[in-house]
């Protein structure tokens, strides 16, 4: 049987554990532009904006990293394509060309 010293022993070491640890903030780049940080928190990861054209997604939560990423990625494309009939075409071609990265934060401590 566990008693309760043993529980919280158990609880104490499994907050220890890296496993079970959060996982850390990511740097969301678009090609080259830095557009963001997703910081874990409960249900999901909240973007926080680095620049102007990433401004309307900051503060938002999203699911996982990758949907942060594709939401800075669509907002990057969206702001970049021209003003005319026709972008649509030019902005799915677009979207395949460029990439997006996800870099772990630098742990300080």
């Amino acid at each position: 049987m566990h008693t309760p010293d043993a529980q919280a022993d158990h609880l104490q070491a499994r907050a220890r554990n890296h496993l079970h640890a959060a996982p850390p903030p990511r740097v969301i780049e678009v090609g080259e532009v830095t557009a963001g940080i997703a910081v874990p928190e409960r249900g999901g990861v909240r973007f926080f904006s680095s620049g102007r054209d990433f401004d309307p997604l900051d503060g938002l939560v999203f699911r996982s990293v990758e949907q942060a990423a594709k939401a800075a990625r669509d907002r990057f494309v969206a702001r970049r394509a021209p003003r005319r009939h026709g972008a649509s075409a030019r902005l799915d071609h677009m979207r395949a060309e460029i990439p997006f990265d996800v870099h772990p934060v630098a742990q300080r401590g």
